[in-house]
């Protein structure tokens, strides 16, 4: 184990001498952009293919040049924390994650989500892909505000959670799936698929759209955990089958950073943005025992 104040302060010195090769800011911002805290890195490693930032999406996307991340993770407030109850480990839970997570409207949520959409679009290469995921709670605002900006869907993936909680009104069926669309940034876009590799990977047949895979397990929430904390299974399964080695991956929502500990672990490059720093400080804390536990980089 480590100290987290020592690991972290280490690795924001080492952060001011990584040329940061592969982020491309807009040229207009460059210059200014050490002159703006909140747009440094809170965390970089010391090979700089893996960065976090604490910001809002929405102030930080447009400082990137267009046309330059090759695929984008996001996992969105769902908008679900109204009040109400779940089952978590037998024990009656809050749904209630966090101030991020309270609906404001309909109307409201739509406009959110087209704007973070527009947003990941403008900033994805012309063959780039985005995957999002959702409950009912956002998912249909999402496919929507995707059609309206023009996204090529692709497959609408339902994410089996095999041993979900029981719904506790016993008035519905458990809530055992999430909806994970995954969309081209236009519908001139020639986007990547590893279709061989998802093949292999389903006993040499081809892969459906029902994906079931368990919830993150003890192992992988060893120093806490995000309420909305996605299985590495399922962002490998995703990154394999979308990227190439060297690509950049970049998630809006970073939370814990599961997208960018399988970007490192698969040897692509990782943008994570976060405003939480109790989030970004899970994220790192999470990096740092992934390399050190993790010999090498997986050829994938």
């Amino acid at each position: 184990m480590f100290e987290q104040t020592g690991d972290i302060m280490e690795h924001r010195i080492k952060r001011h001498i990584c040329k940061n090769d592969f982020i491309k800011w807009k040229k207009e911002i460059h210059i200014t952009i050490t002159e703006r805290p909140l747009r440094k890195p809170y965390f970089s490693d010391e090979d700089c293919t893996f960065f976090l930032f604490q910001d809002d999406c929405l102030q930080f996307l447009p400082l990137l040049q267009n046309n330059s991340i090759n695929m984008i993770f996001a996992d969105p407030p769902y908008f679900l924390s109204n009040g109400g109850f779940t089952c978590h480990a037998g024990k009656v839970v809050s749904v209630n994650k966090g101030k991020w997570d309270v609906s404001k409207g309909l109307k409201e949520t739509h406009e959110f989500n087209l704007k973070w959409l527009k947003a990941c679009q403008d900033v994805l290469t012309e063959n780039g892909t985005i995957w999002v995921s959702g409950t009912q709670h956002v998912i249909f605002s999402i496919g929507f505000a995707m059609q309206e900006l023009g996204f090529k869907i692709l497959n609408d993936i339902a994410w089996d959670k095999v041993n979900p909680p029981p719904n506790l009104s016993c008035r519905y069926f458990t809530h055992a799936t999430e909806t994970i669309i995954w969309a081209a940034k236009n519908k001139e876009s020639k986007h990547y698929f590893n279709y061989d590799l998802m093949k292999r990977m389903n006993n040499n047949k081809q892969m459906k759209s029902i994906w079931p895979i368990m919830a993150p397990g003890p192992e992988e929430k060893i120093f806490g955990k995000h309420p909305t904390q996605k299985p590495i299974a399922l962002l490998e399964r995703i990154i394999l089958a979308s990227t190439r080695k060297g690509d950049i991956i970049l998630d809006p929502f970073s939370g814990s950073s599961t997208t960018g500990l399988t970007a490192y672990k698969y040897g692509r490059n990782y943008i994570g943005i976060e405003l939480e720093k109790e989030y970004l400080d899970l994220s790192i804390k999470r990096f740092n025992y992934q390399r050190k536990t993790l010999p090498d980089l997986v050829e994938a």
